[in-house]
């Protein structure tokens, strides 16, 4: 019996890194049962598991596999809601010290709906994220307008925004100082250049990049596996596929003002206890809404949460 931590996920195998610093090969031992969330996805990337260690024969001989028999308790995790089973959730990563999103301005765009329910979900499981925003170098006048524009937002909300250039390494010292000792999981649509800024913080593995299809400014997804790499620097990378939606799991109505940060730090300044923040008369969030104090847009993200659209955009 052995312990250690999944660094990739292909489906059914996981790859166990032990405490000695092998990699086995494993999969789920068949009456290994998880309590608790529902998900298509079992066990995930930075889980700390057990194994019991067995010889299997194959084509090319005897092979050691590694049966996962425990999975221990998460720290936390981050999650979606499953784009194919609108009920069931896929964890994307787990035993997080923090969260980068990865947004661009174009090439392809991201808009605030993606960004705010990235944070909302990593709000709500206790995650701290910061927002990287990558392509600087490619944006005009009136693109680096759009993107002091957010940064202005999600700073005023509370998070840490970081300006860099994966390809012409700008800003990338910086988060190398943000990323050291912690484990780290990187996220944003197909195209925004995950791959590129992992590889620079990579001395010996080189992740495949992809191309921007010309015709929708999108990218083409080249991580379809979540994997995490060690640094050289001090602490891990967890590397995952790139998302186009980001579908929040059921939260219960008077907790979703409490994963926006803005919000939630007027919670005591409304007149009522239990307000909503949309009819309700001296309510402080609206106020600050009106005086630009909270931006329109996160207001929005907030409305649509409360509402329970079903559905979510790009």
């Amino acid at each position: 019996m052995k312990k250690g931590i999944v660094i990739k996920s292909t489906g059914s195998w996981y790859t166990v890194k032990t405490e000695e610093g092998n990699l086995i090969e494993s999969r789920i031992k068949g009456n290994l049962r998880l309590k608790g969330i529902r998900s298509t996805n079992p066990i995930a990337v930075g889980d700390h598991v057990e194994i019991i260690e067995s010889n299997e024969d194959n084509n090319i001989g005897s092979q050691v596999v590694g049966l996962i028999h425990k999975i221990w308790p998460r720290n936390n995790y981050i999650i979606r809601k499953s784009p194919n089973l609108s009920k069931e959730s896929h964890i994307i990563a787990a035993n997080i010290d923090q969260a980068f999103l990865i947004v661009t301005i174009q090439f392809p765009v991201t808009t605030t709906t993606f960004i705010d329910r990235f944070l909302v979900s990593a709000e709500a499981y206790r995650i701290p994220c910061h927002l990287i925003f990558n392509k600087i170098d490619l944006y005009n006048d009136e693109q680096t307008a759009a993107m002091n524009s957010l940064i202005e937002i999600y700073e005023m909300a509370g998070y840490q925004c970081l300006k860099i250039s994966a390809k012409k390494e700008i800003g990338i010292h910086n988060l190398r100082q943000m990323m050291t000792n912690k484990t780290n999981v990187f996220s944003g649509h197909s195209g925004v250049g995950k791959s590129t800024i992992i590889n620079s913080m990579l001395s010996n593995i080189v992740l495949k990049t992809g191309e921007i299809s010309e015709a929708h400014f999108s990218g083409k997804h080249t991580t379809t596996n979540s994997e995490m790499y060690e640094l050289d620097f001090g602490g891990y990378i967890i590397d995952t596929p790139g998302i186009k939606g980001f579908g929040v799991l059921e939260m219960e109505k008077e907790e979703i003002s409490h994963y926006f940060p803005e919000i939630f730090r007027l919670l005591n300044e409304c007149q009522y206890y239990n307000c909503t923040h949309t009819h309700e008369p001296h309510c402080a969030v609206k106020k600050s809404v009106e005086e630009g104090k909270i931006a329109l847009s996160r207001y929005t993200s907030y409305l649509g949460l409360l509402e329970g659209e079903e559905k979510y955009r790009n």
